[in-house]
């Protein structure tokens, strides 16, 4: 269970304990302040609220869409409670090195399959659509999302970044849909998001192709919108803040612009997430060992980067 902390910078060498922060008379973060699967600190100078993914495994889990849902609630409820100055900036970063997310499930999705239980396949989906569609809308909220990836991001951690305003990337950093490869398609947004920051041609070029793009390609593409250093995307993240807090009115009417004349709605995402529900059920048992594939490439990535860390500490 990972607890919240608070700072009064980003880039803050130590992190204060959240115990430690001056609560207001309604606590709005006492939801988030020990989730289960995502770390969370608060910078209430700038009104910045950041959050680690750090899931069980290196998927989007439904721990991880609960724990994600808990947050957009407290973002909200600041924002009833303690005004609009209180979240100004919500970015979605990692805890894992080396990874930002590796997609669905797929352990998850291959056993609900076999058993072909279109309900329970649904019903993850679905949640995801809820999280991707708040994401996108910002609970019509004057806020700013924020994605930083600092580690590769494939399928659904791929489409979690396309769901908000910025996307801040380091550079090397891998990015992907692999679902072709298993006779699937990503369905929790991608195109969808990717149709609006490039074309339907592009955005159907790329969900198709099966292949990695460097963050470095995707800036050239424009979807990708900072193109970070190594190790500098914290850095990256907090100078865009600074030059976004600049000019918060044109930024925001603009932001409102690109939803009036492209909106993303929740019936759009659901009846995408609905037909990918309908084709995962027809996958066969050669398409679903490919998906036992990857299952298995993502196990060892994540033990990979847990040994990785456990270096660095000794």
């Amino acid at each position: 269970m990972y607890g919240m902390e608070t700072c009064t910078s980003s880039q803050t060498a130590e992190l204060v304990d959240v115990t430690n922060f001056q609560r207001p008379a309604r606590d709005w973060l006492a939801p988030i302040r020990k989730l289960e699967e995502m770390g969370v600190a608060y910078d209430a100078a700038d009104g910045v609220l950041w959050q680690h993914m750090m899931p069980y495994k290196p998927s989007i889990t439904e721990g991880l869409l609960a724990d994600a849902l808990r947050v957009l609630d407290a973002v909200a409820d600041a924002h009833r409670s303690a005004g609009p100055d209180s979240v100004r900036y919500l970015v979605l970063a990692s805890g894992l090195p080396g990874i930002y997310n590796l997609g669905g499930d797929l352990a998850l999705f291959k056993e609900k399959i076999l058993a072909g239980d279109r309900d329970a396949l649904r019903r993850y989906a679905h949640t995801c659509i809820e999280v991707q569609y708040r994401r996108a809308s910002k609970m019509d909220l004057p806020l700013c999302t924020i994605a930083l990836v600092q580690g590769d991001a494939l399928g659904g951690g791929f489409e979690a970044a396309l769901a908000h305003d910025v996307i801040v990337a380091e550079r090397g950093v891998k990015f992907g849909l692999p679902e072709i490869l298993f006779n699937l398609f990503p369905g929790m947004g991608a195109y969808t998001f990717l149709s609006r920051r490039l074309d339907p041609a592009r955005a159907e070029r790329l969900m198709t192709s099966g292949r990695l793009y460097t963050a470095e390609e995707l800036y050239d593409l424009g979807v990708v919108d900072v193109l970070a250093e190594d190790g500098e995307g914290v850095a990256a993240v907090d100078a865009f803040i600074h030059t976004h807090r600049r000019s918060p009115k044109s930024r925001a009417a603009i932001a409102k612009l690109r939803q009036m004349m492209a909106p993303v709605t929740r019936k759009e995402l659901i009846d995408i997430t609905d037909l990918w529900v309908e084709t995962a059920l027809t996958l066969d048992a050669r398409d679903l060992r490919k998906m036992e594939h990857l299952v298995a490439a993502q196990t060892r990535r994540i033990s990979a980067a847990e040994k990785g860390e456990q270096r660095a500490t000794a």
